[in-house]
């Protein structure tokens, strides 16, 4: 199998459990970029939230990228931003207004920084925020300017169940409208229409002259569905994936507690 690119997820993919890469991973990766193959992180955190993990397994400056904030933008690791598919202040009140169907917060996302008008947090936020080290402000309506943009805004509880109810009353015209996935039980997430991961990955593979039949990803949650509805891309799912990924997939391989994307890497491409 002729690989020329990996575009892996970080949260219940790259990482374990306990937020770290685990060494075997950390070799399999370091001896496919030896091979010459590029290593591209892809995930819903912005720059930030990503860097250690990168420059944990040598990947900087301008000739490496990572694909954020669920595709809406695409960044190499000198901050340089190569693609961008940004929400603005029409956007913000779409969102707002949604707010209302239930009991959920609401978090707006910028490379800088996150943004929110609540003033009791879900635990949920509190940790997304300092997973990604940005800095979350927390301000009124009447603060954020005409000119706001932003790459997603997220929705987040601590009870699953309370999730459930908010996605279900969304009426179906804002699914037309936004990409919205769910990245965990108790995360929803909207962003503009043209952003996702599979677009972003497809579109810098094609930049850096690879074909998609060229492109490995690996995944696990509802957020990495559109990577693996390209039928192009050579698409494993972890062992830990939701169905729905598994079912998708190409291979499944071992969880991301037992080296899933080393076994699969020495299974499949070295």
């Amino acid at each position: 199998m002729s690989i020329k690119m990996l575009a892996i997820d970080l949260d219940g993919t790259l990482l374990s459990s306990a937020k770290t890469i685990l060494p075997a991973t950390q070799r399999a990766l370091e001896e496919a970029k030896a091979a010459g193959i590029k290593v591209v992180l892809a995930s819903g955190r912005p720059l930030s939230g990503i860097k250690e993990y990168a420059d944990q397994l040598g990947l900087k400056g301008r000739d490496e990228y990572a694909i954020l904030f669920n595709g809406a933008i695409v960044q190499n690791l000198d901050q340089e931003v190569l693609i961008s598919h940004e929400l603005d202040m029409q956007d913000f009140n779409t969102f707002v207004h949604m707010q209302r169907l239930s009991h959920v917060n609401l978090t707006f996302e910028t490379p800088e920084r996150f943004y929110s008008m609540d003033k009791k947090l879900s635990i949920r936020m509190q940790v997304d925020g300092a997973e990604t080290k940005n800095q979350l402000w927390l301000q009124d309506r009447k603060d954020f300017k005409k000119d706001f943009k932003f790459a997603k805004a997220v929705y987040t509880c601590d009870d699953p169940e309370q999730m459930d109810r908010f996605w279900n009353r969304l009426p179906d015209w804002f699914f037309q409208s936004y990409a919205m996935v769910r990245s965990w039980p108790d995360v929803a997430e909207a962003g503009s229409l043209g952003a996702s991961k599979g677009l972003a990955i497809s579109e810098l593979a094609s930049r850096l002259g690879f074909k998609n039949s060229e492109v490995m990803i690996f995944g696990d949650q509802g957020n990495d569905r559109s990577m693996f509805e390209i039928a192009d891309f050579q698409r494993v799912a972890m062992g830990n994936a939701i169905d729905e990924i598994k079912e998708l997939a190409d291979y499944v391989t071992e969880t991301n507690d037992r080296d899933g994307i080393a076994k699969a890497l020495h299974k499949l491409v070295m």
